[in-house]
């Protein structure tokens, strides 16, 4: 497992990401991830789709219910070739109440927090907290990683613009 030293910033505090982590090139390792019924998920199950996956700390966090919401309004334009799904740590009833109350129905948000696998394996894993750090992660129609976007301070969103225009070039 690599560890990164005083990597991400929360409300000015340093925390080290931990996770084999993947570069852009890679091969996107299949995470299972738990689905708001609670039945078993992959990201496998994306294969043959452009998808965005949107890792964020907890849904009932200021910025991530910013995140997650706007990036719900952004899939409404992209069209069935391109999934979003969000994942956090957030247990899934907390998430599927969470979708409800925001009307969010063009992101699919995953649970990670059974085995945090996905956060291992991307390399977003905040250890001290048991949290995924804010992070994008934009794969391929053969599940290739094409775009990371991993900001320092897990309290600002992501480069919108970035993402979006990085996802045109790979759609």
């Amino acid at each position: 497992m690599n560890e990164l030293r005083d990597y991400v910033l929360i409300t000015g505090n340093r925390f080290a990401l931990s996770g084999a982590g993947v570069k852009v090139g890679d091969k996107a390792p299949d995470v299972q991830l738990v689905a708001n019924d609670l039945s078993a998920a992959s990201l496998a199950d994306y294969k043959g789709k452009v998808l965005v996956i949107v890792a964020v700390t907890s849904l009932d966090t200021s910025v991530c219910d910013i995140e997650t919401a706007r990036f719900n309004s952004e899939a409404e334009k992209l069209g069935d070739d391109v999934a979003i799904v969000g994942v956090s740590m957030d247990l899934p009833f907390a998430q599927a109440r969470w979708c409800g109350a925001k009307g969010v129905d063009h992101v699919t948000t995953l649970s990670d927090h059974k085995d945090a696998a996905f956060a291992e394996a991307y390399g977003v894993m905040i250890s001290d907290l048991r949290l995924i750090a804010r992070s994008v992660f934009i794969l391929d129609r053969d599940g290739v990683v094409r775009y990371i976007q991993l900001g320092e301070e897990n309290t600002v969103e992501p480069d919108y613009d970035d993402v979006l225009t990085a996802l045109q070039t790979i759609i």
